[in-house]
């Protein structure tokens, strides 16, 4: 079982992850300083965004996560739309996670492509083999990836800030106000996760009282630092900041100086082995509980070792495709923020009425927005979603799970949850 503490580590990997090495750059390269209005905004949407499913996970918890809640609210097509839509993303976004830190890992080796695919085996064996043997092993090796790569970033910060410059603050916008949209479309990618661990919420002690401090921990802990370290890389690194591919070793070289990069490597490597082992856990145990509900085939996602065999292979076929780097992560981008739309508006009807309602309403209008800002790419969410919904139309009734089957009461049945004793 999961504890308060190693939930909130395991929430702080899954959304702070790549987006912390690689997200300040990107964002700056299409909006400028102006990229930090973007931040703010993802930032105060994450927290009701967060809660949001942090209230669902705690009154419904279930491997399912984010399909169980729709499914209660909408029924099996919907349920099934977004689990697709989440484990067709988590394959797709691994290879460009990590190539985030395999530029790091070149950057001090002087190796190509070569060698970004080879941190991403090297991390994705890693992940795969922590997760193999349950997330006990998985949540404590976050809960100390967590906290060191918390005072690193903080170190990192400090040691710049006596760098930062106002006059890096103009031209604000010099690419007009509709570059912070495309900030904040990209900055997408660096908030998603709040939905990974809400498959988890069965795996702790007590849901009801621990998924909502843990959530509430992690909120606190990213939107602090990255707002930390997207400010203090526009003040400090000023322009150069969008044309940089390591913006934070770039903040370590002015504030310590000297031979850095191999640090920042390192920590890019482990920021990427926490968002990935996040994403792998979760989307392990939302396999079982398609498969259990009838909306992927049973055989293959039986239990949660091999659902986890078929998310792995699912990356390694990903990181194969001829698609760019950006593009993947606008496809992968699309799938979440679809996602976010349907497990918002679930919220909405299963909730009660207060604060947590108010707030789910809030991030179902910011989400549906940001599914607009997505542009193009989007459509590959509903592309696969229409095919969820195809596949689950075709079973017969039997066998697909009602809305109520799994929630008895406010705890729902979370078989094979115990990856150690689920053998394949």
């Amino acid at each position: 079982m999961l504890t308060r503490a190693q939930g909130t580590a395991l929430s702080v990997g899954a959304v702070l992850g790549t987006g912390v090495i690689s997200m300040p750059a990107l964002a700056a390269q299409v909006a400028g300083p102006a990229s930090l209005v973007a931040w703010l905004a993802l930032i105060l949407l994450s927290a009701p965004l967060a809660w949001t499913f942090a209230a669902l996970g705690a009154r419904h918890p279930d491997g399912g996560g984010v399909s169980t809640y729709v499914r209660l609210a909408f029924g099996p097509q919907a349920a099934a739309a977004v689990g697709w839509c989440f484990s067709f993303a988590v394959p797709l976004g691994a290879p460009p996670a990590v190539a985030f830190a395999g530029g790091y890992v070149a950057d001090v080796t002087g190796g190509g492509r070569a060698t970004v695919v080879a941190t991403f085996l090297g991390v994705l064996a890693l992940v795969a083999t922590m997760n193999w043997f349950g997330l006990q092993i998985s949540g404590r090796v976050q809960l100390y990836l967590a906290a060191a790569l918390a005072a690193l970033l903080f170190v990192t910060v400090v040691a710049a800030l006596p760098h930062a410059r106002w006059a890096n603050l103009t031209p604000f916008a010099p690419h007009g106000w509709s570059g912070v949209g495309a900030a904040a479309a990209i900055l997408v990618w660096g908030f998603a996760g709040w939905e990974a661990v809400s498959s988890l919420s069965g795996e702790y002690r007590d849901p009801r009282r621990d998924v909502p401090r843990a959530t509430a921990a992690a909120v606190l802990v990213v939107g602090v630092l990255y707002l930390a370290v997207a400010a203090a890389s526009v003040l400090v690194l000023g322009p150069a900041v969008g044309n940089s591919p390591a913006p934070l070793a770039d903040l370590l070289a002015v504030g310590f100086g000297g031979p850095v990069r191999v640090v920042t490597a390192v920590v890019a490597v482990l920021l990427t082995i926490g968002a990935v082992n996040a994403y792998l856990a979760g989307a392990s145990r939302l396999g079982v509980a398609l498969a259990r509900d009838g909306a992927l085939p049973a055989r293959p996602f039986r239990t949660p070792r091999r659902s986890l065999a078929v998310v792995t292979a699912g990356s390694l076929v990903s990181v194969a495709l001829p698609i760019s780097l950006h593009t993947a992560m606008l496809l992968v981008t699309g799938c979440f923020t679809l996602v976010y739309v349907l497990g918002t508006a679930a919220a909405l009807k299963l909730l009660p009425p207060g604060w947590s309602r108010r707030g789910a309403a809030l991030a179902f209008v910011a989400t549906l927005a940001l599914l607009v800002l997505n542009g193009p790419p989007a459509l590959l969410s509903l592309v696969v979603a229409a095919g969820a919904v195809a596949y689950v139309s075709r079973r017969t009734p039997a066998k697909i799970a009602s809305p109520s089957s799994s929630s008895a009461g406010s705890i729902a049945p979370k078989p094979n949850t115990n990856p150690v004793e689920s053998l394949p």
